[in-house]
């Protein structure tokens, strides 16, 4: 399991009139994360305004151990201890590893689906949106003049897909057959 990858999902809630500073720490501690050991990828969803109030930053290394390294580091505890006066609540995550994320129950008291579970759902929720998006997106992106480029297509596919399956999708539908996937 330790080459599954592992991820780590941060909240942060940030004080009114304190993104820009946030913005700033966030260019300070980036390059010194993607260059701790493991790292694979990072990435910001800034809040919307009038909308919603929280960063989230979601960090993968290639392993759990190299995760907690970095999130135990010192280089780490200092940038967070620095930023702390500028957020609401305190520096809140959890760590998963593979996409054990998109299956994190409500309560923590509740262990993490099986995988053959977890491939079920991934899959039926993922192969109907492989065949809505497209079909809606793709007359959206000629009707802007994107050219017809299939790796163009694949990156706003794929990409409106895992925001769909994320943020709309998994949290729904995970607690609708939540009986049937936590048993």
């Amino acid at each position: 399991m330790e080459n599954e990858g592992a991820t780590v999902v941060i909240t942060h809630h940030v004080l009114d009139g304190k993104h820009q500073e946030y913005e700033d720490w966030l260019n300070e501690i980036g390059p010194i994360c993607r260059n701790a050991i493991g790292h694979i990828d990072w990435q910001i969803i800034r809040p919307i305004p009038s909308l919603t109030y929280s960063y989230t930053v979601i960090i993968r290394f290639d392993t759990i151990e190299n995760l907690k390294n970095w999130m135990e580091s010192s280089d780490r505890k200092r940038l967070i201890e620095k930023i702390r006066p500028l957020l609401f609540k305190d520096d809140n995550y959890f760590i998963k590893s593979g996409l054990d994320f998109l299956f994190t129950p409500e309560n923590d008291k509740t262990k993490i689906p099986l995988r053959w579970k977890q491939y079920l759902v991934t899959w039926s929720a993922i192969y109907p949106l492989s065949i809505i998006i497209p079909s809606i997106l793709l007359p959206i992106l000629r009707i802007l003049n994107i050219p017809q480029i299939r790796l163009i297509d694949s990156l706003f596919t794929s990409g409106i897909i895992v925001l769909m399956m994320v943020y709309v999708v998994m949290p729904n539908y995970t607690r609708w057959i939540k009986k049937w996937l936590y048993k």
